[in-house]
């Protein structure tokens, strides 16, 4: 089977042109697409639950250190590495509660739906130019719809736990989410204006010039001022602080998540830190470069196939996608929660119009000098 006909079977991702390598003669094109769906969502589930992992045991060593502790350090050895994966342990073994009076169906559902969303969204993110999920030519249109769809599981998990605390949690998301949507998406549009691409892959691949430093954040003054719209529109989305208005613990127990326990309930924290991670890794693709770097831009032409480029590609998207998580951590355990009154005026009043103005200051700027 020749590589054109596995590109066209399925997708031409690292994963399809294993399979085919290995495959028997004759193996019809979708068992090789069949299988390599099948790996991509076991791979995708493995990606998310290390990240979640390692970002809950950086969260807690991040908070420590910023209040002059330590945190984890005895569990597993070196600096507490695997608190995390006892703590996983724990809560796989924790009984499963639901409330009465509960809707059942919709409890159930609710944490399923949110992890299944951001698993959605994931899968337009390549890591590097030879290994992705899926290549899609509408991947940031695709991950912006796919995001927006954990906000109905946790509208879900609010309303069929039979709680106020809850409810009011998932209705303070809802109103969040309307607000800051807009200036999230608006300010990504310049972006796309510099890139030209709603695709993911080739924003990264246009960035490659000028010693791996042909980054679109050098190339519009405008960017800078849509970057930080667009971090801040993207804590509200992550239901980060100062925007943890939906589980705010001092006022609202634990908010939606209030009935929720064991694994189910740490499916709501896994889908967290797996979208604090896909936001950064938008930011880092539309706005500092993607997978490129110095360090990448070191290989010749003739090395960009190989699998020790696709590594380095890799690990300097993971690289640049963590510093985000860490300033968003960062911020998480120095700012007050804002109240919600203060959170719709600064989605409404100030994001939205600097987000447009953006916009509007980006084209003409395009439009005369680019």
């Amino acid at each position: 089977m020749s590589l054109l006909t596995l590109e066209a079977a399925a997708g031409g991702n690292a994963i399809s042109e294993l399979l085919g390598g290995i495959a028997p003669e004759g193996t019809p094109t979708w068992a090789i697409w069949l299988g390599a769906a099948g790996a991509a969502v076991g791979l995708l589930v493995a990606f998310v639950s290390l990240v979640a992992m390692f970002s809950v045991w950086l969260e807690r060593k991040v908070s420590a250190h910023i209040q002059c502790r330590y945190g984890p350090m005895y569990v597993g050895g070196w600096h507490g590495w695997a608190q995390t994966l006892a703590d996983g342990v724990k809560l796989l073994l924790k009984e499963d509660m639901i409330p009465l009076g509960a809707d059942k169906p919709l409890f159930v559902l609710a944490p399923a739906l949110v992890l299944g969303a951001i698993f959605g969204a994931l899968v337009a993110l390549p890591l590097a130019p030879g290994f992705f999920f899926a290549d899609v030519n509408m991947g940031l249109f695709l991950i912006l719809a796919f995001s927006s769809l954990t906000t109905i599981g946790v509208v879900m998990a609010g309303w069929a736990s039979n709680s106020k605390w809850s409810l009011y949690g998932a209705m303070r998301e809802a109103a969040q989410v309307v607000a800051y949507e807009v200036p999230l998406g608006v300010s990504l549009f310049v972006p796309l204006m510099v890139a030209g691409t709603f695709s993911l892959t080739e924003a990264s691949a246009a960035q490659s010039g000028w010693f791996g430093m042909h980054w679109f954040i050098f190339q519009n003054p405008f960017m800078l001022p849509a970057f930080i719209i667009f971090f801040i529109a993207a804590l509200a989305e992550t239901k980060r602080a100062p925007f943890d208005l939906p589980e705010a613990e001092s006022e609202l127990v634990a908010g939606f998540m209030t009935e929720y326990s064991g694994i189910r309930w740490s499916f709501f924290f896994m889908e967290e830190y797996a979208a604090m991670f896909l936001m950064s890794a938008v930011g880092a693709v539309f706005f500092f470069g993607g997978y490129h770097s110095p360090l990448t831009a070191m290989f010749p032409d003739e090395a960009t196939s190989g699998l020790l480029y696709q590594l380095v590609c890799a690990g300097t998207l993971i690289f640049k996608s963590f510093v985000g998580v860490f300033v968003m951590m960062w911020l998480r355990w120095t700012l007050p929660r804002l109240r919600i009154d203060q959170v719709m005026s600064m989605g409404y009043k100030y994001l939205t119009p600097l987000a447009l103005a953006c916009v509007l200051g980006a084209a003409i700027w395009e439009t005369i000098f680019a």
